[in-house]
């Protein structure tokens, strides 16, 4: 069903600064390629989030009736530590400290980010590329570019020439930066640098005889740079100019600003027409950071093993905790936060499950079609999905007055709710629903809550021997209590 005919969706263009009418290149056929992770270690939670927001939008397409080609790849070389070109390469510093080959390392993280996706029940992309499955292709545009006079080779290494591409071209325009004020705020180029000026990047990086990761190049052995990777990837696969690439909004800035400047240089063309960023998600009102102890990764969070979050959360909680929020909106986790989110999730389950049951009549309370339309309208919004959870609310709230016989729905029209409504939580907002598993966690926390009372009396009584027996056969069981300054809490291994 081709629904995109009868609705206008607009996006939030970040290369032109403001919302606009979604037309694709090709009619019916959207393309789309999200930058993916550098996997030298486990997803962390604002990762999922950006590839979450991007599950979110492929599927409204989908919905919409658009054959989508999604492509979203795994960056496993040639990812310095800063973006100055400088450092060890990620994959191959965490090789070298776990004493493991960098294949190793990224088979290890590859498979981390699929199971952790999974759980969050991301749909997997049209196409998944490697940086290393696509050497050659980067190679090539490398040589592409040097021939019409956009880069140069130092010592074995290529570098793009960002002042003399700016003579004819606008470096600068996705991040809204211009080159005079950043040839300004840099430090001087030292006699060892090889760059010609500090703003150039790598295309292709000499490996040193201790680097592991290296190919054959026309330059000698090496690697190619961080930004080349995404534009052999994504023109290979999508075309030389395609509909949509997305990414992080710390990716703006150099890494997509890089990525316009190689594809313009190379082929002579724009090569996206609308660029989305998803915004950063901190924790407890703080930049998340595993040096200051402010992190927390997806695992814990189900598991409820951590210091910060007081019981552990669904996939799903936490899914559409991450939902009510707008894609390019800083959004902060708490325990408040998911705790609230929890019960806003109960209440929508419920009232989902419920609707089977509802009486029919001929009076009708409740203009479904007017409120599907508005559920449409969030959507075709920049894919506003806390309009859109707010309208599946108003349609609880009138389900829940139905149930209590204060409002009336017909045969049609209860069909009509239900199918809009699992539309949007399951197949747009990829909300699963685990009432079964909610009931059983009910019951779980009942029982916990009995036997960590008796615990507790068994202690003030200085009845160790009973205090003891209870959290040694929970651990056998796979539980694990926790005594803190707030109380005593668990969470299920």
């Amino acid at each position: 069903m081709q629904l995109y005919k009868e609705q206008t969706l607009r996006i939030h263009n970040s290369l032109t600064g403001k919302k606009d009418v979604f037309q694709p290149i090709n009619e019916g056929h959207v393309g789309m390629y999200v930058c993916g992770p550098t996997v030298y270690s486990n997803v962390h939670l604002g990762n999922c989030r950006t590839f979450m927001s991007f599950d979110m939008i492929f599927r409204y397409f989908k919905h919409l009736g658009y054959k989508v080609r999604y492509v979203r790849n795994i960056t496993d070389a040639g990812h310095l530590e800063n973006d100055a070109d400088e450092g060890e390469d990620k994959i191959a510093k965490k090789a070298k400290l776990e004493q493991i080959e960098p294949m190793e390392v990224v088979q290890r993280y590859t498979v981390d980010f699929h199971n952790t996706l999974q759980l969050f029940n991301l749909l997997p992309p049209s196409i998944e590329p490697t940086a290393t499955g696509h050497i050659i292709e980067q190679i090539e545009i490398i040589k592409d570019i040097l021939e019409k006079g956009y880069a140069y080779e130092a010592n074995g290494s290529v570098y793009f020439d960002v002042i003399k591409f700016n003579k004819d071209h606008d470096y600068g325009k996705l991040s809204g930066r211009k080159l005079e004020d950043m040839i300004t705020n840099t430090r001087e180029l030292t006699a060892q640098d090889e760059k010609r000026n500090p703003q150039d990047f790598a295309l292709w990086k000499k490996a040193e005889p201790q680097h592991i990761m290296r190919w054959p190049s026309p330059w000698g052995d090496g690697f190619p740079g961080w930004h080349l990777e995404c534009t052999a990837m994504s023109t290979k696969y999508l075309g030389e100019t395609f509909d949509i690439h997305g990414g992080g909004m710390d990716l703006k800035f150099p890494h997509h600003e890089c990525e316009i400047a190689q594809a313009e240089a190379s082929t002579g063309k724009s090569p996206v027409n609308y660029w989305m960023h998803a915004n950063m998600l901190t924790l407890n009102g703080r930049k998340m950071s595993k040096s200051t102890d402010n992190n927390i990764y997806p695992a814990e969070i189900f598991s409820g093993d951590n210091n910060i979050l007081s019981k552990p959360y669904t996939p799903a909680v936490v899914r559409f905790f991450m939902m009510q929020a707008h894609y390019t909106s800083i959004l902060d986790l708490s325990d408040e936060a998911l705790q609230a989110s929890e019960k806003g999730y109960n209440r929508l389950m419920e009232a989902l499950d419920s609707i089977d049951k509802l009486k029919t009549g001929t009076k009708l309370d409740f203009d479904v079609a007017t409120w599907k339309q508005k559920c449409y309208d969030a959507m075709n919004d920049d894919f506003n999905t806390p309009i859109l959870i707010a309208q599946l609310f108003e349609a609880v709230k009138h389900i829940n007055l139905i149930k209590e016989d204060k409002e009336s729905i017909s045969n049609e029209d209860k069909a009509e709710l239900k199918k809009t409504l699992q539309a949007f939580i399951y197949d747009v907002l990829g909300i699963e629903n685990q009432s079964m598993a909610k009931d059983d966690s009910n019951t779980l926390n009942g029982v916990m809550e009995l036997l960590i009372d008796i615990r507790n009396e068994a202690r003030a009584k200085k009845d160790f021997a009973t205090s003891d027996k209870i959290r040694d056969q929970l651990v056998a069981l796979g539980i694990q209590i926790k005594d803190g300054k707030d109380g005593t809490t668990f969470s299920v291994n």
